[in-house]
């Protein structure tokens, strides 16, 4: 192609080689990294198959930083003051959690997520399970006009649309009359946020700062790496985290989807809201390098309920994948039923076998998983695992009253988890997530009559049928599934 432009010929010999050099060198580096041989062989045909976008996809997504620790800014004085609240929270324990049966069958779930999270568990916990987007925003918007102190707000997307700006309306007003509020969001997630938004909020006296600030060509690599978090911590006593963003379309819905958004929130009270708060504080100091070393941000919490509760954070820069293993344990310690919805359906080696094992094993295992999707090479990626898991006797269904955007797991009734993470490899490996394990029979119970509603507006996949899907759809769907790992 470059012989059409009068190039010597020597001249494309030279920048022939260089890219081969190039491009063997990415590969060379993908073997040493030792990592997955899926990903790696995906990254590889990414580079063969389409050799400048593969290059310049590569650079902005393929290097692997979780061993770099993106966050290496993290303050130990910081660490120590959350570590402080930790034992404090000890201390506060009863000792008594594994004497009560909702808690003891998960011992091993409890302690793995203790062990890779230092994530405690705590016993006194209320949690209001908020179904659709009226009900998550008439909440939240409550919430955050009663704040006094301060109000600690990390979103992944926050749309400049009619909610956007009636929820950053009251956090100017509320700065404005005094409460200190301290706000987080993702610099891709968020791109469409103009520098007047910033401006504004700033001049309101809200501090906020944008995740992972790209800045090309310097950070490119940071694109890949994206705080998906949602978390809201109002006076350290109400938290909130779960599905939604802050974006009209959680009401409205989307027309090309054919209907409205289908997600689940959580409102807490409790010494978990400590557990969020300690999440944002590492993230604001991040990315402001300011301190909260206020442990009045920690209040000693009254009992607000008697559900037990941990609040998993996950991160590409951390030592364990956090949160692909407590799924996995999950998974594994289920004797009657496992009941998941994701808008992205994705699964690991590791996720796809839990599932495949536990179904085999006779466990009633269903997924939940739109019937359109916001995103088509990822929907076509997510089809292409639905025979494996048809064929281990996972019953999947397709969400038809628009969007399923939950990401919810319910394991036998007892242990529950509902939290910003999607069921796929980038939420394993490459985000900043959140996720609520809960371990109680009432909670669950509320979350599996959502599932079963769910499942009335969803049609069944049965395997015969998805056998005889056109030709053209199966070709489509396994070629996306090549890429699965770099989505």
């Amino acid at each position: 192609m470059l012989s059409h432009f009068n190039i010597p010929d020597y001249v494309i010999f030279i920048l022939d080689g260089m890219y081969m050099i190039t491009i063997i060198s990415i590969a060379i580096m993908l073997m040493l990294e030792n990592r997955n041989p899926v990903k790696s062989i995906s990254w590889i045909m990414v580079l063969v198959l389409f050799p400048i976008v593969g290059l310049i996809l590569y650079v902005f997504f393929g290097q692997n930083l979780r061993k770099q620790k993106i966050i290496s800014r993290k303050s130990i004085k910081q660490v120590e003051m959350i570590n402080g609240y930790y034992d404090a929270i000890k201390k506060q324990s009863s000792g008594n959690f594994f004497l009560e049966n909702e808690v003891a069958n998960y011992k091993k779930v409890i302690s793995l997520i203790y062990q890779n999270n230092h994530s405690i568990l705590t016993a006194d916990n209320k949690a209001n399970i908020l179904n659709n987007g009226v009900e998550t925003f008439d909440t939240i918007i409550a919430e955050l006009k009663k704040a006094t102190r301060f109000i600690h707000f990390e979103y992944y997307i926050f749309d400049q649309d009619n909610i956007g700006k009636q929820v950053a309306t009251i956090l100017k007003d509320k700065a404005q009359a005094g409460v200190k509020v301290r706000v987080i969001v993702d610099d891709v997630g968020s791109w469409h946020l103009n520098n007047a938004f910033f401006t504004e909020m700033r001049e309101a006296d809200v501090e906020i700062y944008p995740f992972l600030k790209v800045r090309f060509p310097f950070f490119t690599s940071r694109i890949n790496y994206r705080n998906h978090r949602k978390i809201i911590v109002i006076d350290g006593k109400v938290g909130f985290t779960g599905g939604l963003n802050i974006a009209d379309r959680y009401i409205s819905g989307s027309p090309k989807l054919g209907g409205t958004w289908r997600d689940t929130h959580l409102r807490i009270e409790g010494s978990a809201v400590n557990s969020l708060q300690s999440i944002f504080i590492l993230d604001w100091y991040f990315v402001s390098r300011k301190r909260i070393a206020d442990k009045s941000y920690f209040p000693v919490h009254a009992p607000a309920g008697d559900i037990s509760m941990q609040i998993l954070s996950s991160s590409p820069d951390g030592d364990w994948k956090t949160l692909e293993q407590a799924f996995f344990m999950a998974i594994t310690e289920a004797k009657k039923t496992v009941y998941i919805a994701t808008p992205y359906f994705l699964p690991t080696e590791t996720i796809r076998m839990a599932l495949a094992t536990v179904a085999l094993s006779g466990v009633d295992v269903r997924i939940i998983m739109p019937g359109k999707s916001d995103a088509y090479m990822t929907q076509a990626s997510s089809l292409s695992y639905v025979r494996g898991m048809l064929e281990a006797g996972v019953k999947v269904y397709f969400y038809q009253k628009g969007f399923i955007h939950s990401k919810v797991l319910v394991i036998d009734g007892e242990l529950s988890s509902v939290g910003t993470a999607n069921m796929d490899f980038r939420s394993f490996e490459y985000n900043f997530e959140v996720t609520a394990f809960m371990y109680n029979k009432k909670l669950a119970g509320q979350l599996e009559a959502s599932f079963h509603a769910d499942l009335k507006d969803s049609e069944e996949i049965k395997l015969a049928q998805w056998k005889r899907r056109p030709l053209s759809h199966k070709l489509g769907q396994s070629f996306a599934r090549l890429f699965s790992p770099l989505l």
